[in-house]
C-alpha cells in the first residue's frame, strides 16, 4: 500500500479483527448446505454472522449475503417484481447498467434528488445512493422514502459508501458492501424489508442465489462492522482542515453547500487536469483518485459531475480524496503539501 492512502471510497484496509474473523472462517472447510456435523457447524457460523450484521446495521429484515454490492445490485434491479425501474443521475454504473431505459431522475447544482421528480413512479423500483462515491454528497433518504411510498413505488437505497459509517436509510432493499468498511473483497449483502419483495432464483440463501455461501468473509464481514463508527469525528475534523486549505489556495470544493460525508471530497485545481494530479501525488507516494475508481481507467468524463452542472474540462480537474479510520493528520498535511505546490504551478503559468 502507499505511504499515505487516501483511497479509502475506492477500497479500505482489512481490519485486523476482520482478518482474524476470516481465517477462523477459513479453518471451518466445510459447506454450509451440506447435512453432516462439519457442514452444521460451518451453517451455525454463517447465520450467527447474519445476525450479527443485522444487529450492527440496525436492519430488522432480511439479508442476503452476496458476493459484493455489485452482485446485490444486480439481484434488486433484475428480480424486483415492480413494473419499472428508475434512478437518479448520479447513481454509480453499477446501479445503471442493470436498469437499461431507467427513468432518470434529475439531481440539482448541489447533487441532491429532485423529490418533486419522484411523483410519477408507481409500481417503480427506485434507486438511490445514501452517500454518492464521488461527491460524498448524503441524500434526504427519509423524504424521498415518503415521496416514492406515496407514488406507490419501492426504494432500493445503495448503501455502499455509507454503512459502518452513519446509520442506514429508511427503506424497502438497502446494498452494502464490505470492502469499504474495513472487511474483505468478495462478500456484500442485499437488505430486504421482507423476501417478497424479489423474485427467488434458487440454490442457497433461502432460494434467492445460488453459489456456495462464503462462511469466512460473513464472519469477517460482520467483525469489520462491529468495529463501530467512532472515528468518524476524526475523520470530520481533518476533511474541515483539508477543505480549509485547498480553499485558501484556490481550490473548489465540488457540492460543499450539500450535506456530505466526512469521508468523501472531491475536489478542482482549475487549470489543471486530474490526470496530472494524480500522477503528482502518485510520485509522492500518495493514493487518491478521480471519480469512481470502477471507471478510473476511462476517459470519458463523471457523470456525477456533468449532472451537477460542471462542464467536461472542469470535471476533468477534479479528484477525489477519501479518508478512513487510519488516515492521521500528517497525511492530510503531506497531501496539502503537495496540493499547494501544484497550485503554486497553475498560478506561475497563468
Amino acid at each position: 500500500m502507499p505511504a499515505i492512502y487516501l483511497d479509502h471510497a475506492a477500497s479500505a484496509p482489512l481490519l485486523p479483527h476482520a482478518r482474524e474473523a476470516m481465517l477462523q472462517g477459513l479453518a471451518l472447510d466445510a459447506n454450509p448446505s451440506s447435512p453432516h456435523r462439519a457442514g452444521r457447524a460451518a451453517k451455525a457460523a454463517l447465520e450467527d454472522a447474519r445476525s450479527r450484521v443485522k444487529a450492527a446495521l440496525g436492519w430488522s429484515g432480511e439479508v442476503i449475503f452476496t458476493s459484493g454490492a455489485s452482485e446485490a445490485l444486480e439481484i434488486a434491479l433484475t428480480r424486483s417484481h415492480a413494473a419499472r425501474r428508475a434512478v437518479s443521475a448520479v447513481e454509480h454504473d453499477a446501479v445503471t447498467r442493470h436498469a437499461p431505459g431507467a427513468a432518470v431522475v434529475p439531481v440539482g447544482s448541489h447533487g441532491l434528488v429532485e423529490t418533486g421528480a419522484l411523483e410519477d413512479c408507481a409500481d417503480t423500483l427506485v434507486a438511490v445512493q445514501q452517500v454518492n462515491n464521488e461527491t460524498g454528497v448524503i441524500q434526504p433518504a427519509a423524504a424521498i422514502r415518503d415521496a416514492v411510498h406515496q407514488a406507490g413505488g419501492i426504494l432500493l437505497v445503495d448503501c455502499a459508501q455509507s454503512a459502518g459509517k452513519i446509520a442506514l436509510p429508511p427503506c424497502d432493499m438497502a446494498v452494502v458492501s464490505a470492502h469499504k468498511f474495513g472487511g474483505p473483497m468478495g462478500i456484500g449483502a442485499l437488505l430486504l424489508r421482507d423476501l417478497g419483495l424479489i423474485a427467488p432464483s434458487g440454490g442457497q440463501e433461502r432460494g434467492y442465489r445460488g453459489g456456495t455461501e462464503n462462511v469466512a468473509g460473513a464472519m469477517a464481514m460482520a467483525a469489520a462492522l462491529e468495529a463501530g463508527s467512532d472515528w468518524m469525528q476524526g475523520a470530520a475534523r481533518l476533511r474541515a482542515r483539508l477543505e480549509d486549505a485547498i480553499i485558501d489556495t484556490g481550490g473548489q470544493v465540488i457540492a460543499a453547500a450539500s450535506p456530505r460525508i466526512a469521508t468523501i471530497g472531491s475536489y478542482r485545481l482549475p487549470g489543471l487536469a486530474s490526470a496530472v494530479q494524480l500522477i503528482r501525488l502518485d510520485g509522492a507516494g500518495i493514493a487518491v483518485s478521480a471519480g469512481s475508481a470502477c471507471s478510473s481507467g476511462s476517459l470519458r468524463p463523471s457523470r456525477v459531475l456533468m449532472a451537477l452542472g460542471l462542464g467536461e474540462k472542469a470535471a476533468a480537474e477534479v479528484i477525489r480524496v477519501s479518508i478512513g479510520r487510519e488516515t492521521t493528520e500528517d497525511d492530510i498535511k503531506a497531501f496539502l503539501t503537495v496540493w499547494r505546490d501544484l497550485a503554486a504551478q497553475v498560478r506561475t503559468a497563468a
